[in-house]
């Protein structure tokens, strides 16, 4: 499990490409290495993955076929920096919302709109998706832990929602450096996902 309390920034100093298949190599400072062994989970960019291999600041991990298609670490290369977060332990303050780390879909950032401390963000998502965002509700952004801010339709026909980012957020993950037509990685609130659907299934019965 994870809060979407991102613990800072990591570098990929290596990409091993394979069939459908990739190695990335991560420069790890030391407090985030602290107690790291191979099989520890480490959320990038939102995304749950496996450590297997350590060695000095070098951490490694694997990527599938399935989170290559879904997410946006398919097109990492080496220099790229990502949102590191350790997996929460109990005990931890939980500053952010329960995630998983299943990433469900990308979205793309639409529009950034500036203020002088803050800055909001702008994102489209597919219709599908549409039914588990609402205005202060969680999402997950590229690992991070976010209030939606604003919901509206879009004119393609999927829909647009807004997150307001203060200056630490901005300094402690890449979101600083995202821009229009980058792709981020999303994960719905799980509960807002529960809650939802079981409301669809028991509409849906009690119209049969």
């Amino acid at each position: 499990m994870f809060t979407g309390i991102v613990q800072g920034v990591a570098r990929v100093i290596a990409v091993h490409e394979l069939d459908d298949f990739r190695v990335h190599v991560m420069e790890m400072p030391p407090s985030m290495r602290e107690g790291l062994e191979i099989g520890a989970s480490v959320a990038h960019n939102g995304v749950c993955l496996t450590v297997t291999a350590i060695d000095g600041d070098s951490v490694s991990f694997d990527l599938m076929r399935e989170t290559l298609r879904l997410t946006n670490l398919g097109a990492i290369t080496p220099g790229q920096c990502v949102n590191i977060e350790r997996a929460a332990r109990f005990g931890d303050e939980i500053g952010g919302h329960s995630m998983s780390g299943h990433i469900i879909a990308m979205a793309e950032m639409v529009a950034i709109e500036e203020a002088p401390n803050n800055r909001r963000l702008w994102f489209s998502l597919p219709e599908r998706l549409g039914r588990f965002v609402f205005e202060k509700g969680y999402i997950g952004v590229d690992g991070i832990s976010l209030t939606i801010g604003d919901v509206r339709q879009a004119d393609s026909g999927g829909v647009e929602f807004s997150v307001n980012l203060i200056p630490e957020t901005l300094s402690r993950t890449t979101l600083q450096n995202r821009a229009p037509g980058d792709s981020v990685n999303i994960e719905i609130d799980p509960q807002t996902q529960v809650i939802v659907e079981t409301v669809e299934r028991v509409l849906a019965q009690q119209r049969r």
